[in-house]
């Protein structure tokens, strides 16, 4: 008969009842079990957004600026949704910068030289995007060659290409409906209302802010209800609330800023999509189930019954699809498509999803994370560049959030291990 060590029982070396083992991943916070590889990049996304609001004596936090933070990172975010679903499966994409270079030359080829009309355009670059994809996607999937050799080609590649179909130059200029996209804001549809000492706001805004955060809070609640009805664990009620609560806070300061500017951008209702939609597949279809069950274990996976390759290769297309939609909208924001457009937006990507929390072997991330992780680069780039900081010290900076947040992830799984 084998024995039970009084620890494993959940008994101190001392002999007091230390209560039950805390699951893995988990650790203690004023009397809560909190899972830290989760909850992590939120608290760091607040430190450093603290921290860089102090540095630049609110700066930062003024409604224009942080109008100019969402706008400006609005591709790189579209990118981390796919990306963060390529590595949750275990691979990784090398092109997806040449792709939206590549993607954003055809849509100004099809709408500047050839006069398509702007939706046919859009259409035509959106499949394009999704047949590159499934190039990719074939070679990884059906032939077997790993993605980091695929998509290293592809990056060289589908350059290549960029430069054969600009010749070599930036055309332009996009049709005003493509700027708006990337560039405008929603109408003040409902008018102004006062703020008191903070002025005047769209009201459509705020009450898109305060749908946004019902619907937030009401599948929260959901998922907590679901998970207590399987006798899963889940947070204690005050600490759900608190989290709720606060989350509804950050949204509804973002939301006030915003509509105190030019109101919504375009860009944040897409992401705002795009987020609940790749959040409602990864959690409630049955194919995002599956990317977590190969990025978890792959053998088990097939022993399941997954068809492993049909759901590598969508992911590939899928990834072609958002990298033409940032590449349309990248180039819309600078009315041009140039032979140089996406430098470096697959670094920012991988990064992005990585300290939003991804695990480097697969398995583990979430769309909301890897939407943090880019908005923790956005607010360095821009909390650096409003106090002054060289871009060398800018990339020093990301390096080491980037380095810090993969160490994060390696120690919470050692410790993990050594848990059970």
């Amino acid at each position: 008969m084998s024995s039970i060590s009084p620890t494993s029982a959940g008994v101190a070396p001392g002999g007091k009842d230390a209560g039950p083992a805390l699951p893995p991943g988990r650790t203690k916070l004023f009397g809560a079990s909190l899972n830290i590889r989760q909850s992590g990049i939120y608290i760091a996304f607040a430190l450093i957004v603290v921290l860089f609001a102090f540095l630049t004596d609110g700066a930062l936090l003024e409604p224009q600026n942080i109008s100019n933070i969402i706008v400006q990172n609005s591709y790189i975010l579209i990118l981390a949704i796919g990306m963060i679903l390529i590595i949750i499966a275990g691979h990784i994409d090398l092109s997806v910068g040449s792709v939206v270079a590549v993607t954003g030359a055809i849509a100004a080829v099809l709408m500047v030289n050839y006069g398509v009309p702007w939706p046919l355009a859009l259409l035509i670059t959106l499949v394009a995007g999704g047949l590159i994809g499934a190039w990719q996607g074939f070679w990884i999937a059906y032939f077997g060659i790993p993605a980091f050799i695929v998509t290293l080609a592809g990056l060289l590649l589908f350059r290549a290409l960029t430069l054969t179909v600009l010749g070599n130059q930036g055309i332009g200029p996009f049709p005003d409906q493509v700027r708006t996209l990337a560039n405008g804001f929603t109408d003040g549809y409902l008018g102004n209302i006062g703020l008191g000492p903070l002025g005047g706001a769209d009201l459509f805004s705020l009450l898109v802010g305060l749908i946004a955060i019902a619907g937030m809070a009401a599948s929260q609640w959901r998922t907590r209800t679901a998970r207590q009805r399987y006798r899963q664990s889940v947070d204690p009620l005050p600490l759900f609330l608190l989290k709720i609560i606060a989350a509804a806070v950050v949204v509804l300061a973002v939301v006030v800023q915003l509509a105190r500017f030019k109101n919504l951008p375009w860009v944040l209702v897409l992401l705002a999509a795009l987020v609940l939609g790749y959040s409602m597949l990864t959690n409630r279809a049955v194919f995002g189930r599956r990317i977590y069950a190969i990025g978890g274990n792959l053998q088990a996976a097939v022993l399941s019954g997954v068809k492993v390759k049909s759901v590598v290769f969508w992911l590939f297309v899928n990834m072609g699809v958002l990298s033409a939609l940032a590449g349309i909208i990248f180039a819309g924001r600078l009315n041009q498509a140039g032979p140089t457009a996406g430098g470096s937006f697959e670094l920012d990507a991988i990064a992005a999803a990585f300290i939003g929390g991804a695990a480097v072997q697969g398995g583990v991330g979430k769309v909301v994370g890897a939407i943090t992780g880019g908005l923790i680069m956005g607010v360095i780039n821009n909390g650096m560049s409003l106090i002054g900081a060289p871009s060398e010290r800018v990339l020093l900076v990301k390096g080491v959030v980037l380095l810090a947040a993969v160490a994060f992830d390696v120690w919470t799984k050692r410790r993990a291990g050594s848990a059970q």
